[in-house]
């Protein structure tokens, strides 16, 4: 029995370096919906997007955030061609977005098609899952992924205790 009735995420609160360039990508690129964005006192803005089943990704900007640190705080860019996503303690490493297996091709083809950069897919043999990665404008690693069986299903006898 769990302590505490957890119902999935949320929201995933992000820090983005470019206002209009992110909701452009978000609403544009990947064809999702702002569905609230909020003034902060600070000048800055904090909005909201919709990634489905009751799920959203939430961003903060302001022109006082310090710049990242790829490597550290995120992935570097060139992890496409050194396959290294290692980043530091405390960071978030990417964001995983789930997709039906039978679209994963057709969608990475339709983000190149759209200008960005995506890896080949990955059929992962440590996860039954297929998936592709991709960045967003600010950096952000993102995954589109297809579970082959669900997670909470898998073997636990070789977790670590």
């Amino acid at each position: 029995m769990n302590d505490f009735e957890l119902r999935g995420i949320n929201h995933l609160a992000l820090v983005c370096r470019d206002f209009q360039e992110t909701i452009n990508f978000y609403t544009v690129t990947l064809g999702l919906k702002l569905i609230k964005n909020i003034d902060l006192p600070s000048g800055g803005k904090h909005f909201f997007i919709d990634i489905g089943n009751n799920d959203t990704l939430a961003f903060f900007w302001s022109t006082k955030a310090p710049e990242s640190v790829p490597g550290i705080s995120s992935v570097r860019p060139d992890a496409f061609l050194t396959g290294d996503i290692i980043t530091a303690h405390g960071s978030m490493n990417h964001v995983a977005f789930h997709v039906p297996l039978e679209k994963l091709e057709e969608y990475r083809t339709k983000l190149i098609d759209k200008g960005v950069q995506a890896t080949p897919v990955l059929h992962h043999t440590d996860v039954p899952m297929s998936s592709f990665y991709f960045f967003d404008p600010n950096g952000i690693l993102l995954e589109f992924a297809a579970n082959l069986q669900p997670l909470n299903e898998l073997n636990t006898e070789s977790q670590v205790q």
